[in-house]
């Protein structure tokens, strides 16, 4: 199977503004941001979409979860951050790799759409 943009980002195949990694995962900036701060959070493991995942994953959904703060403070909006995950096209997923979106830097209003 063809690796992802994602999995090319990660093994540097592509370029991207990578601002966090460790061992599970990679933080790189958006190419189309939707706010002054969108980094997008990807797992290593090539997952296509959250409802992909099983219970031998929740280690590293909760990873994510905990890398996306510190990725936020590290951004400069730690205090203030929208995280969002898209799965499925219909739910505006266009890479089919697991990922976050860690958006802020601006007030948002609810829902966005």
């Amino acid at each position: 199977m063809a690796k992802t943009l994602f999995e090319k980002i990660i093994a540097r195949e592509i370029p991207a503004s990578i601002v966090y990694e460790d061992d599970q995962c990679v933080a790189f900036k958006d190419i189309s941001p939707a706010a002054p701060v969108h980094v997008l959070l990807v797992p290593r493991k090539p997952i296509p979409r959250l409802c992909d995942a099983t219970a031998e994953d929740q280690a590293l959904l909760g990873h994510l979860m905990l890398t996306a703060g510190k990725v936020a403070e590290q951004q400069g909006c730690g205090e203030a951050f929208r995280l969002a995950v898209n799965n499925g096209a219909e739910a505006g997923q266009s890479v089919f790799h697991l990922h976050l979106h860690i958006i802020g830097g601006g007030q948002f209003a609810w829902p966005s759409r």
